[in-house]
């Protein structure tokens, strides 16, 4: 006959057994929120179902020696985007690249007791009189793109950045404190990234892109190519011909960040489309990318509470 403590022991096991069941599909539905709950856990299960389906942990984001191989398949589609016919090694220009920039698997630091903060801040107009600058500069990374200047919108954007990603048709000088990030759309960008820091003497790709530009060598970072494919196909569900610096900013935050606040995104209060920084109205559903589906998808993480939006004045 079996004891009464024994059948209590039979229980607690079995209990156990089902919980850690339990919290395993728990886990692989939402792993990705391992690492962001030290910072805020709100969403309910259907948001992180939602981000589950979208949201690859183990995505390559930014290239090194180790992770720069890319299959054919990846390869074929990323050298057609902008229908480069630069000839090169890509094997060859990979050991190139990390003989001469940071060689290392970046922002692997992550843990449930760290709470990174960034803010990624657009060019929208909608900044101006937002006075948010204070706020975004109180995040720890300021993920700015392309041409955005601080200069003179101090009280609306903020004065630091840490990272700014661009290509080289939007390339700017960068104090010593702001990581050069390349979004390379073409292996000519590559070797261009290469020539600013040594030969100079790449100035043309479809158009005049600077030979030169001022930034430091030891925080240049290069988005792997295999990430702008994941978030084409992952996120965007291959609308368009391939995604924005500004929506692939947003999903790389969310890849090095636990917390991303995001400012300078859509429309002024008028329904204007224009930068802060210039009085030009700026197509907002042309060229390359499916703007209307982008601004669903970034709506739809600011309602699920994966993000943070804050839309200006």
């Amino acid at each position: 006959m079996i004891s009464q403590s024994k059948i209590i022991l039979q229980i607690i096991v079995i209990a156990s057994v089902a919980l850690s069941i339990f919290l395993y599909y728990q886990l692989s539905i939402r792993g990705f929120l391992d690492d962001w709950c030290s910072c805020k856990c709100e969403m309910d299960s259907e948001a992180n179902l939602w981000l589950s389906e979208r949201y690859n942990r183990s995505a390559r984001v930014l290239m090194n020696s180790k992770n720069g191989a890319v299959d054919l398949e990846t390869f074929n589609w990323w050298t057609s985007l902008q229908g480069a016919s630069t000839v090169a090694n890509f094997t060859d220009l990979v050991e190139d690249l990390f003989s001469l920039f940071p060689d290392k698997d970046h922002y692997s630091d992550s843990s449930s007791s760290r709470c990174r903060r960034c803010a990624v801040v657009g060019n929208s107009g909608n900044l101006l009189g937002s006075r948010y600058g204070a706020l975004i500069d109180s995040n720890d990374f300021v993920i700015r793109m392309n041409e955005g200047p601080t200069a003179g919108f101090e009280r609306d954007v903020g004065s630091m950045t840490t990272h700014r990603l661009i290509y080289p048709e939007s390339a700017m000088d960068m104090d010593n404190n702001t990581h050069l990030v390349l979004l390379p759309f073409k292996i000519l960008d590559l070797q261009w990234l290469i020539s600013v820091f040594t030969t100079k003497h790449i100035d043309q790709t479809y158009m005049y892109v600077k030979p030169s530009i001022k930034a430091d060598k030891n925080k240049v970072l290069i988005v792997h190519p295999a990430f702008i494919k994941y978030v084409y196909e992952s996120w965007l569900q291959r609308q368009g011909k391939y995604p924005s610096t500004g929506f692939i900013s947003i999903v790389f935050a969310l890849h090095i960040c636990d917390e991303v606040n995001v400012f300078g995104f859509g429309a002024t209060s008028d329904n204007a489309w224009h930068h802060y920084f210039e009085d030009f109205v700026i197509g907002v559903n042309g060229g390359p990318h499916a703007g209307d589906f982008e601004r669903s998808v970034i709506t739809e993480l600011h309602q699920k509470q994966i993000i943070m939006m804050f839309k200006g004045w």
